[in-house]
């Protein structure tokens, strides 16, 4: 079975695998069998793996054709740095949609 490992180990810089592993492969052994040095960080839940952008345990299966995501926490809640950035620009600057409005 193939399986695709994608891991942003750093903002910008993301690492993309291709593995062939048996057909009862779990997240755990996916991750193993790339080499990378992840193993820690998700044991410590630094790191949390999901396919297809759903949160998925180390002992899940996989299954073919999957793409598994190995990401990092937020370092800020999207809604606080939306409120934040409104804060910075006030009522006074246009925002996103100034040139739609007449």
């Amino acid at each position: 079975m193939q399986v695709e490992l994608v891991w942003a180990e750093a903002p910008r810089r993301v690492r993309v695998a291709t593995l062939t592993l048996p057909a009862d492969a779990t997240v755990e052994q996916a991750v193993q069998a790339s080499g990378w040095p992840v193993a820690e960080a998700l044991a410590q839940q630094r790191l949390a793996a999901s396919v297809w952008g759903r949160r998925v345990a180390l002992d899940a299966p996989l299954r073919d054709g999957d793409r598994l995501e190995l990401t990092r926490p937020l370092r800020v809640d999207p809604k606080v740095a939306r409120r934040e950035r409104f804060a910075r620009q006030g009522a006074r600057a246009p925002g996103l949609f100034a040139r739609r409005r007449p």
